[in-house]
């Protein structure tokens, strides 16, 4: 052993020994250039060891869980045997080291022995932008005309009047959101997001769902005025889900994805609207994943709207549903009576126009699904009012709006009553008629004669016909359990309450 051992070094010391002559200048630029190819075919074959790697994991673990975890991880650099990967969030290099180091280590031995180990490192942050920096970042380049709409971010120092730079509608403010019973609680949770200086992991993200023209958009758009008055430095970034799609498409086709990710993960705040319309793109959702992570890892404030709850989104995949549900869920219900003459009378003073109380109260009870479309009624009125010189009363208002008091009054029918809500509860729709007693039943032929009290005109008797021949009092005791239940049970409530809206709209 010990004769091995001096060889060794005898043969070590003979390669470092210098070369005799006047040629050592030569013979040190020929020696670096060896390194330098040995390095370059030491990497080469590294590579393509990793690539071998992730076709046994990928075709191990499947490509969608493939995409999710190693989708951004990096192959860094093969030391002492200590092979090391590179993560882009604390959130995927947890998970990849528990779940998969085992697995990839033995992968890597199979190919290269030498290795002894495998780690997961973070990729470090990039180095933090000056105050004084352009906070906008310009729409990817592109070989063709098309180009897609630039996310706001605010108007960058030095750059105001353009147009593509600008915030939000400036109309849509805290100031003049009409707080009612269906929006009091989203509110409340878009203005305490918007005066906080640091996110509160419970409250991130922040996730506003409700129906078409029910105000979150509104409140979108009064969370990045207030976060921007507070202080203006914040880099704040709202955009549609939309024009998220259509510049991640953008970018793969231009190749330039890094400038995409530069400009999506390195805000203070994101705030995305109609987060739905990411449902059924795979590519996009996992692109959106990744940059959620990223942003949530840095401790940055996240700010969603949606049409549905995160648990009733379609074509969207589990991880993205659970992700998007982790923080603060805030409904906008349907508006009630009271919050629709409420939000009338308060355009009314603010346009200045004299609108008799009739009026006003004949808008609120006949339009009754959206606000957006109950603005736009009293908009039509009052032009018409102004341009053409007549009255304004309620006989007028029939007038006007004869085509939408025509949509609004559409009767809702107990057979798409029963229809929606066999469905809700995944039960067969001739349970709705059927004798049976059980729990899982009984509730939901419950929840539908509830629901055809409160939306059809028919008596409690007609009610229990359409539900096999039942008695009036089988109704009247269906109403007030539900009626009960709504009280004390919140799934219940919110059930009652998702189900009106989508037979209403």
């Amino acid at each position: 052993m010990e004769g091995s051992g001096t060889s060794v070094e005898t043969d070590v010391n003979r390669i470092q020994s210098p070369i005799p002559g006047n040629n050592d200048a030569a013979y040190d630029k020929k020696s670096v250039a060896g390194a330098e190819m040995d390095e370059i075919a030491g990497r080469k074959e590294l590579e393509a060891h990793w690539v071998r790697v992730c076709d046994r994991l990928r075709k191990e673990i499947g490509d969608k869980a493939f995409k999710t975890w190693f989708g951004e991880v990096e192959l860094g650099e093969l030391k002492a045997g200590k092979l090391r990967l590179y993560a882009p969030t604390r959130f995927v290099r947890d998970w990849v080291g528990r779940h998969y180091g085992d697995r990839v280590l033995a992968y890597w031995q199979a190919v290269a022995p030498d290795v002894k180990s495998v780690e997961v490192n973070l990729v470090p942050p990039p180095a933090p932008r000056r105050p004084n920096e352009i906070i906008a970042v310009p729409p990817l380049p592109s070989s063709q005309n098309y180009q897609p709409p630039m996310p706001r971010m605010g108007p960058p120092i030095g750059r105001g009047g353009d147009e593509a730079f600008q915030g939000p509608e400036a109309r849509y403010t805290f100031a003049n959101f009409v707080v009612g019973k269906p929006n009091e609680f989203a509110y409340a949770a878009a203005r305490n997001i918007a005066e906080q200086d640091r996110p509160l992991p419970e409250r991130n993200p922040l996730y506003i769902f409700g129906g078409v023209g029910l105000g979150k958009t509104h409140l979108m758009h009064a969370v990045w005025h207030a976060i921007r008055e507070r202080d203006p430095k914040t880099r704040v970034l709202y955009l549609t889900a939309e024009s998220f799609v259509n510049r991640f498409i953008q970018a793969l086709r231009t190749k330039n994805t890094g400038q995409f990710k530069e400009l999506f993960r390195n805000v203070d705040v994101l705030m995305v609207d109609d987060v739905q319309f990411i449902c059924g793109k795979e590519a996009s959702q996992d692109e959106f994943f990744f940059t959620f992570n990223s942003l949530v890892e840095q401790n940055k404030q996240i700010v969603l709207s949606s049409e549905k709850p995160p648990s009733e989104l379609q074509d969207i995949e589990e991880r993205m549903r659970s992700r998007l549900g982790s923080g603060l869920v805030a409904d906008i219900h349907s508006s009630t009576y009271e919050l629709r003459l409420s939000i009338l009378q308060t355009k009314a003073e603010n346009a200045r126009v004299p609108v008799p109380t009739a009026v006003l109260e004949f808008l609120a009870h006949k339009i009754s699904t959206n606000i957006r479309e109950l603005e736009g009624a009293l908009n039509r009125v009052v032009a018409h009012g102004q341009l053409i010189g007549r009255e304004i009363t309620v006989e007028m208002a029939q007038d006007v709006l004869h085509d939408l008091l025509r949509q609004a009054d559409r009767k809702v029918t107990v057979d798409e009553i029963q229809q929606r809500v066999a469905a809700h509860y995944n039960i067969k729709l001739a349970e709705m008629s059927s004798p049976r007693r059980a729990r899982s039943v009984a509730r939901p032929r419950q929840v539908a004669m509830y629901l055809a009290k409160q939306l059809t005109t028919l008596s409690l008797p007609q009610i229990g016909k359409r539900f096999g021949n039942r008695d009036h009092t089988t109704v009247m005791h269906a109403v007030r359990k539900i009626e009960e239940l709504k009280i004390s049970d919140l799934s219940i409530a919110e059930d009652v309450e998702l189900l009106k809206r989508q037979l209403q709209g």
